[in-house]
């Protein structure tokens, strides 16, 4: 994506935004509620076109780029999807083929393969029988990263995926990127949790109002001087027996005394 920005009634979204997803890497976009980390997976999926610059797969404006192609190629999890009609989670996740045969085509050997090894990589073949509007929030969202899996797009955009899971379904999630960005797919993914990025992803994109404040490795982008102003707060470094990092976030105490003294003035 090369200086990409959009505006939507006169709003703009996001500006002058110029980063790529790199097979064998996951991608982490970061920042505050609101800063746009959103509005970026879809202009890289295709879902929006950008009103300024251009986004690209494989070097070609995806404008140019027919839509069962990049849907072949590309494909996107959003943070919740309501599903209103009963169908059940296969044939959710088998609705991942149709860039490959067609909405009313029937499904081949190889289709099914790919659903059944889907359904197992995502953990819910256990629940495949099962209709999705019955199923929880978290399990509802592992399907969808079935179904995309289903896919098997070289390009994975996943927005807040371990929002509504569990930490163990978190983890198992985020370690299934890790791996598909091994076997070399091309993984994006918008976070809120940066002890997290410092564990699973490669790169990292920090946005705060609608701009790319940063985008490197880990170590170039999760520095003090980077994230404290975007996000308002103090960052302790810890390292554990284990030696992973760990962030700790500390209030800044301008803002907590701010939130105090409201407080006392509204007795």
């Amino acid at each position: 994506m090369c200086n990409a920005g959009i505006e939507i009634g006169g709003r703009s979204l996001v500006r002058d935004v110029s980063l790529s997803v790199e097979s064998q890497s996951v991608t982490a976009v970061v920042g505050p509620n609101g800063s746009g980390k959103s509005t970026v997976l879809r202009l890289l999926a295709g879902l929006w076109r950008p009103t300024d610059g251009r986004a690209e797969l494989d070097g070609d404006t995806l404008a140019r780029v027919p839509r069962q192609e990049i849907a072949r190629q590309i494909t996107f999890v959003p943070q919740d999807t309501r599903i209103d009609f009963a169908f059940t989670v296969r044939d959710v996740v088998s609705m991942g083929r149709y860039p490959h045969v067609g909405r009313f085509d029937l499904l081949g050997s190889a289709d099914v393969e790919a659903v059944d090894a889907a359904l197992a990589r995502a953990d819910v073949a256990h629940l495949e029988r099962r209709l999705v509007n019955e199923l929880s929030g978290g399990e509802r969202q592992r399907v969808l990263i079935a179904r995309s899996l289903a896919t098997e797009a070289k390009v994975i955009l996943l927005d807040e995926p371990t929002a509504s899971l569990d930490i163990d379904h978190s983890l198992e999630t985020l370690q299934l990127l890790q791996e598909l960005a091994d076997d070399g797919k091309a993984v994006a993914v918008a976070l809120h949790d940066l002890n997290a990025v410092l564990r699973w992803a490669d790169r990292v994109a920090l946005m705060n109002a609608g701009r790319l404040q940063a985008f490197g490795t880990v170590a170039d982008v999760v520095r003090d001087d980077l994230i404290e102003p975007v996000f308002g707060v103090r960052v302790e470094r810890l390292r554990p027996a284990n030696g992973i990092e760990t962030l700790v976030f500390h209030r800044l105490a301008a803002r907590s005394e701010g939130v105090r003294a409201r407080g006392a003035g509204s007795r």
